[in-house]
């Protein structure tokens, strides 16, 4: 039958497209002169009997042509050796059904399962390489920070993996798998971030709870200690506390140091008005028995006269806080009681004692050595008295 199809068609009138389809018959032709195929005439016309005709009902051309199929394969058909064995054909059915098993359950390795085991054994190699970028940033970062590097990691990463991966289409599975991995890393490390974001916030607003309620509790009150800690406080925090918990232990902070600046203000006046009571009498004891000298005993009466009796009479206790005179007062106080160079809530006490120690020394063991005359006034002398000697 393709013997027929490709026999030269008559052309007497010699029309161009029949010599045109002509040619392509010869070239068919000279190609196909090698071919073993085989075109078979149907049997019969009642094809659904087929099974029950015997060759001598059948078509006569299609039982040759048969005949001569079945001497082609016997003629072509070469038997098959495994493991160094000629298989009969009981044994060859045998190891194709075997072989049908194989490819059915997935044993046998085909050409895609081999692009794929390739290059799963690229993608974990480019999934570890992204996990060691991102385990060198050192957390906690703002998140568009951890954004950038985490861009910067995923794109080494599949550049990695575009000049290392092998075929196309399964390619395409690797890389949205490759992606999906990634992305679940990422998200490890947003947890890892907001954990150490939220324990260092945690830590710094710990630690400026308790400055806060160490400055509401100073010996000695001092406004200007009070804001030289609260700007520290505020500065570490801003400087230190990063990542996504910033905001919100922002916000805490911010009433917390709120409150707290609040409650200074308000006790601040009032226990400062305290301590001048009680130093204006600690210096009326020291100027009258210790020091013995009248201008600072005079002082200090004034002083306490002033806090005591002058406000009562004329102002009230919170206008007094409003006064200049008050307000000079607290400035003075505040450039004794805190300085860069000197904390005096802190130097107090010892401050103090070597004051005492300097003053027992010099009243005990300073007049034996310069005899009994003093340097300062004292309330023994007499108005209009002689110095010449009593006579007789």
């Amino acid at each position: 039958m393709v013997h027929d199809a490709l026999q030269r068609v008559p052309n007497d009138k010699g029309d161009k497209n029949i010599d045109m389809v002509n040619q392509i018959r010869n070239s068919l032709a000279i190609m196909g002169d090698n071919s073993t195929a085989f075109s078979l005439p149907q049997p019969h016309l009642l094809r659904t009997k087929l099974c029950d005709m015997k060759d001598e009902e059948l078509d006569p051309i299609y039982v040759k042509r048969r005949e001569q199929l079945k001497k082609l394969v016997a003629s072509v058909t070469r038997p098959k050796i495994v493991q160094g064995k000629f298989l009969n054909g009981n044994e060859f059915v045998a190891f194709m059904e075997q072989i049908l098993e194989a490819l059915n359950k997935g044993e046998i390795p085909s050409t895609g399962s081999l692009v794929e085991v390739f290059n799963k054994g690229i993608l974990e190699r480019c999934l570890k390489l992204y996990n060691e970028r991102m385990a060198k940033v050192r957390l906690p970062l703002p998140e568009q920070s951890l954004q950038d590097a985490h861009e910067r990691s995923k794109k080494e990463a599949m550049d990695v993996f575009d000049v290392q991966h092998f075929g196309r289409q399964h390619a395409k599975k690797s890389v949205v798998q490759l992606d999906e991995e990634i992305q679940e890393a990422y998200k490890n490390v947003i947890m890892a971030n907001e954990y150490q974001s939220s324990k260092i916030c945690e830590s710094l607003y710990t630690r400026c709870e308790d400055k806060m309620d160490q400055l509401q509790v100073l010996r000695l009150p001092s406004m200007a200690k009070f804001n030289a800690g609260f700007l520290q406080c505020n500065q570490s925090f801003a400087h230190e506390c990063v990542g996504p918990s910033k905001a919100n232990y922002e916000q805490r902070m911010m009433k917390m140091l709120g409150k707290s600046r609040s409650l200074f203000i308000k006790e601040y006046n009032h226990r400062l008005f305290n301590w001048l009571v009680a130093f204006s009498l600690v210096m009326v004891v020291v100027g009258r028995f210790i020091l013995k000298f009248i201008m600072i005993e005079m002082g200090a009466w004034l002083l306490f006269i002033f806090l005591e009796t002058y406000t009562r009479m004329f102002w009230s206790a919170e206008s007094l806080y409003y006064n200049p005179v008050w307000h000079f007062i607290v400035s003075t106080w505040e450039t004794l009681v805190y300085s860069p160079v000197l904390d005096l809530d802190r130097w107090a006490i010892p401050l103090g004692c070597m004051i005492a120690v300097f003053v027992l020394y010099w009243r005990c063991c300073g007049n034996r050595k310069y005899g009994s005359r003093g340097l300062l006034p004292l309330y023994n002398n007499h108005k209009g008295g002689t110095n010449r000697p009593r006579t007789d």
